[in-house]
């Protein structure tokens, strides 16, 4: 899985489709991914992926999030629980 997260990212660098605010937030994602151990799914709270991708407004936080489900890098599994982390699994590309 290693292997495919740096080829993800070089995949995401190619599509016309994405913006630097993609590539912060998968980044974050990866930063996420390998302090949890490497493992799927990738438990995330909103502060610390708007900290880490350097995105300062919620709007583009949810907008890149839908975003890269749409376009098949990761699938999202929303937490309304505030004490309890979304997840994020990162796909195989």
């Amino acid at each position: 899985m290693k292997v495919s997260v740096i080829l993800a990212l070089a995949t995401l660098s190619k599509d016309n489709r994405i913006t630097v605010w993609h590539i912060g937030m998968y980044s974050a994602f990866i930063q996420l991914w390998h302090s949890s151990g490497c493992q799927n799914p990738v438990p995330i709270t909103r502060k610390k992926v708007l900290e880490l991708s350097r995105i300062g407004n919620i709007v583009t936080y949810h907008k890149c999030i839908k975003e890269l489900v749409l376009y098949g890098y990761i699938d999202y599994k929303p937490s309304y629980n505030p004490y309890t982390g979304s997840l994020v699994y990162l796909k195989t590309i």
